[in-house]
Order: structure tokens, then sequence, then C-alpha cells
């Protein structure tokens, strides 16, 4: 071992095998420094901390109680290790950040600025936190994803793959956020919701229950997806939007303002459902139709083409609207009618 320039080590410290202390490192209590670990500039490691395996701890970083830094992680800047917490495998914590508890960073992970991981849980992979994070829990990140800024995972949340968490976001509970996806602004994923593939949360959005969001989907503003609804393909949903039981919205849809979107229904292809419209039952709204006003579609109707169904008008059982109809005003059509062409039912029809 080697102890030089300034360093010191005393009460029941141990430094052996070809391990280095210099500059003005102090090792102290019951810490034990060996296999060619380097501990230099200001660094502290007391308590029952070990570090091993060609770690390096220096700058001003602390390790401490009983936490273990080895296999060639740094631990540097002002970054402290302390309670349980393990630090391995060519892992790099730095700067301001803290890792505590029972916490694992591990792999090629990052944690630097002023982010803390803590409690069970892991970073690990090519993952890395930053900024003001918070991954806590049993709360996983990993592969070459990010949580940055002041976003928040934690629980039994996983983010993996290259996703992306940061802002103000959060995601929780045993949610996932994976592939290429981003979540940000003030958005929230919880419950056991799954984001993924290219998709966009932001906003002050919310994902919960056992909703989806994936392909190319975009949900933002306040809008609300949840129970099992899925969201994908190119859709957009947003302002005070929901969707929500078993609704499917894909395509090129757009759900907005204060439209509902629920029970078995599908949106999709080009079609709109705004203003306070809603669909729901079985009913479907496809092709470049658009639902708005005040107008209700459900039972089993079918709504498509190039149709507009609007103000207070209703179209339920298995009524079908298509073409360039449009229907309005307290119209309503039901059971087994069929209004198609450039026809218009208007007024209290």
């Amino acid at each position: 071992a080697w102890i030089y320039d300034n360093a010191k080590v005393y009460g029941n410290a141990i430094v052996y095998t070809d391990a280095k202390v210099y500059g003005n490192a102090w090792i102290y209590d019951n810490a034990k420094i060996y296999d060619n670990a380097w501990i230099y500039d200001n660094a502290k490691v007391y308590g029952n901390a070990i570090v091993c395996k060609d770690a390096k701890v220096y700058n001003d970083a602390e390790v401490y109680n009983d936490s273990i830094v080895f296999r060639n992680a740094r631990v540097y800047g002002h970054a402290k290790i302390y309670d349980n917490a393990r630090v391995y495998r060519d892992a790099e914590v730095y700067e301001g950040a803290i890792v505590f508890g029972n916490a694992r960073v591990h792999g090629h992970a990052k944690v630097y600025d002023t982010a803390k991981v803590y409690n069970y849980a892991e970073v690990y992979e090519g993952a890395i936190v930053f900024g003001n994070a918070r991954v806590h829990g049993h709360a996983k990140v990993y592969d070459n994803a990010k949580v940055y800024n002041d976003a928040k995972v934690y629980d039994n949340a996983q983010v993996y793959g290259n996703a992306r968490v940061y802002g103000h976001a959060e995601v929780y509970d045993n949610a996932r956020v994976y592939r290429d996806a981003e979540v940000y602004g003030n958005a929230k994923i919880y419950d056991i919701a799954k984001v993924y593939g290219d998709a966009w949360i932001y906003g002050n959005a919310k994902i919960y229950d056992n909703a989806k969001i994936y392909d190319n989907a975009t949900v933002y503003g306040h809008a609300k997806i949840y129970d099992y609804a899925r969201v994908c393909g190119d859709a957009w949903i947003y302002g005070n939007a929901k969707v929500y039981g078993n609704a499917l919205v894909f395509g090129n849809t757009r759900v907005y303002d204060k439209a509902r979107v629920y029970g078995n229904t599908w949106i999709y292809d080009n079609a709109k459902i705004y203003d306070i419209a809603k669909v729901y039952n079985t009913a479907r709204v496809y092709n470049d139709a658009r639902v708005y006003g005040t107008a209700d579609v459900y039972g089993n109707a079918k709504v498509y083409g190039d149709a507009r169904v609007y103000g207070n008008a209703l179209i339920d059982d298995n009524a079908k609207v298509s073409g360039a109809a449009r229907i309005y005003g307290n119209a309503e059509v039901h059971g087994n009618a069929e209004v198609h062409g450039n026809a218009e039912v208007h007024g209290n029809a």
C-alpha cells in the first residue's frame, strides 16, 4: 500500500495490497481500502465503508457508513455515498450527487449534478440521472435511459431503453416508460400504465390505470388517459380531453378540448373529436369525420367519410353517417338509419 503527501489513515482503518491514499485524503474509523483502489485529493472514506478493486474516490467526495465502492467505479466532486449503497462496475457518481439507503449504481451508469438515488433504487447499464432528479423506492432506470431536471421516478416504476423523463415529470407505482418515449413537463405516469415507442407525454397530462400510449402518439395539456384505453399511431390527445374504458384511438386522430372517448369505441384514420362531444359504447368514428359541439355518438353507430356531427346531435344504435353528410342542431339518427352523400339532418328532426 502507498500512503503519502498529507494523507491520514487512523482509527481502525486499513489500507493494504496495492491501494494508494494521497493528497489530503482521510481514511478513518473501520474503513478498508485495497486492491488498487485510489483515494486522493480531499476525499474521505470512513465508518465501515469499503473502497476496492480499482475504484477511485477523489476531489471532495465522501464514502461512509456501510457503503461499498468497487470494480473500477468513480466517485468524485462533492458526491456522497453512504448507508448501504453500492457503486460499482465502471459507474460514476460525481458533482453534488448523493447515493444512499440500499441503492445500487452500476454498469456504466452516471449520477451527477445534485441528483439523488436512494432507498432500494437501481441505476445501471448506460443510464444517466442528473440535474435535480430523484430515483427512489424500488425504481429502476437502465439501458440508455435518462432522468433529469426535477423529474422523479419512484415506487416500482421502470424507465429504460432510450426513454427520457425530465422537467417536473413523475413516473411511479408500477408504471413503465421505455424504448424512445419522452415524458416531461408536469406529466404523470402511474399505476401500471405504459408509455413506449416514440410516444411523447407532456404538459399536465396523466396516464394511469392500465392505459398504454405508444407508437408516435402524443398526449399533452391536461388530457387524461386511463382504465384500459390505448392511444397509438400518430394520434394526439390534448386540451382537457379524456380517453378511458377500453377505447382505442389511433391513426392521425385528434381528440381535444373537453371531448370524451370511452367504452369500447374506436377513433381512427384522420377523425377529430372536440369541443365537449362524446363518443362511447362500441361506436366508430373514422376516415375524415368530425364530431364536435355537444354531439354524442354511441351505441354501435358509425360516422365516417367526410361526415360532420355537431350541435346537440345524437347518433346511436346501428346508425351510419357517411359521405359529406351533416347532422346538427337537435337532430337524432338512430335505429338502422343511414345518412350519406350530401344529406343534411338538422333542427329538431
